[in-house]
Order: C-alpha cells, then structure tokens, then sequence
C-alpha cells in the first residue's frame, strides 16, 4: 500500500427531514487530538444543536476508528456517518454531524437515513484525493559527506523539509 484517499479540504452537506435540519462537516484530520480539537470547536460554535454526532476514521488502513451516536438511539447515527467513511473507502477524516431537532420523532430507520444522508452529502461536496504514505528521516552527517548525502537525496527523489548546518550537518 503505497498511498490512500482522504479529502483535500473540509466541507459541509444538509439533509432536512420533517422540519430536523442535519448539518455535516467532513474534515481531513491526522490524529485523535486533532479530531478532539475540531469536535470541541463544532461543539462551541453550534452549542445550540441537539447532537453532535460523529464517526472517523485514521491511517492509510483506517484501522483507528470511533463513531458516537452522541444520546440518539443506539446505532443510528455514529455509525451510519462511520458507514459513509467506509462506503467513500477514505481514511483521515472526520465526520460530525449536528442536529437542529424540527418537533417531529424520525424514528431509527429515519434518524439513520438522515445521518447517512448528510454525511454522504458533506462527501458530495469534497475533493477527494489519492495522499501518498510518507515516513520522516533526520539524517545526521560530517560536512565531508555532503555530496554524497545529497546524491541519496535526488536519487531517491526525497524532500527536504529543514536543513541545520552547524558543527554538524542535519
């Protein structure tokens, strides 16, 4: 496995039902904490909603992965927003959807269809990509070795991200 797809940038989707406004945010995450910092400022900026309910999925496997139905009924809403995820066969990204409670019961088979909904939309609305798995390396060497570093670097094709030159060489 060489690469994975994820989504370029966030985006957003709605589904409406009987009066229930369901808005979803899908949002490219690296890790939990980074997940955590993007539910807690959704959960500020619309502290008015009703639920804040969620599935994500990180790694190139997507083997890291939680879903919340956030008080609705059991299963029917984390894991149909998960389920969205899985169906785009995307990883790094994280769905939340909240809901603005219109007065009338949906049901299981209706809160699900409404959460499945809004997240596939919020999916509609983004671009998808094809990331590439990269590994980080700090290489540390003798000035004398430079030509022949920098020969393994434009060999390989590697990018360098930061260079320190002091006693050194990194």
């Amino acid at each position: 496995m060489n690469s994975f797809k994820t989504i370029k940038a966030s985006s957003e989707g709605i589904y409406k039902e009987k009066g229930s406004k369901f808005i979803a945010f899908a949002i490219p995450i690296n890790s939990e904490i980074q997940f955590k910092e993007e539910l807690s400022s959704i959960k500020k900026e619309y502290r008015d909603a009703g639920h804040h309910c969620y599935g994500f999925s990180i790694g190139p496997e997507g083997k890291i992965y939680r879903y919340s139905d956030d008080g609705e009924p059991n299963n029917s809403a984390g894991k149909p927003i998960y389920g969205q995820l899985r169906s785009f066969e995307i990883t790094n990204v994280s769905i939340i959807v909240i809901r603005y409670y219109g007065g009338v019961n949906l049901g299981v088979g209706g809160l699900i269809t409404a959460y499945r909904e809004a997240a596939k939309d919020a999916l509609n609305n983004a671009l998808i990509i094809e990331q590439e798995i990269t590994e980080s390396l700090t290489i540390k060497f003798k000035y004398e070795s430079m030509n022949a570093i920098m020969g393994l670097v434009k060999s390989f094709e590697l990018e360098i991200v930061e260079q320190d030159f002091q006693l050194d060489c990194v």
